[in-house]
């Protein structure tokens, strides 16, 4: 069993892609294609996908049972005491500088214009 998932791609991409493989939810295409046309069809998404995701996950003789494959995602598949895991990067902090308030103006409370005009 094949899947690939597409994120921001082509509509033609999507239309391609059910030429060979049932799309079960938008986005998410499902089949069982020979390895060559696994092999073809994800050479096309990786060239069409234009500024979109891409994710291929397919069976494969491992521990695991599968395998999978990105393009252009920020999480990569990484190789750990052989099994393949999903490294996700750091999300990226901001040092800023603490931002100090300016002190309140003085008087602008009504409490202060009570005790400044006896009121």
């Amino acid at each position: 069993m094949t899947v690939i998932i597409l994120a921001n791609c082509p509509a033609g991409l999507r239309g391609f892609l059910t030429r060979w493989l049932l799309e079960i939810s938008p986005g998410v295409f499902l089949g069982s294609p020979s390895t060559r046309v696994r092999d073809i069809l994800w050479e096309e998404v990786r060239q069409y996908a234009g500024k979109g995701r891409a994710l291929l996950v397919h069976p494969a003789d491992n521990e695991q049972g599968f395998t999978f494959a990105t393009h252009d995602h920020a999480w990569q598949p990484k190789e750990h005491e052989g099994l393949t895991l999903i490294h996700r990067p750091a999300p990226k902090t901001h040092h800023e500088e603490p931002r100090t308030a300016p002190p309140p103006q003085r008087g602008w409370s009504k409490a202060s214009k009570r005790r400044r005009f006896g009121s």
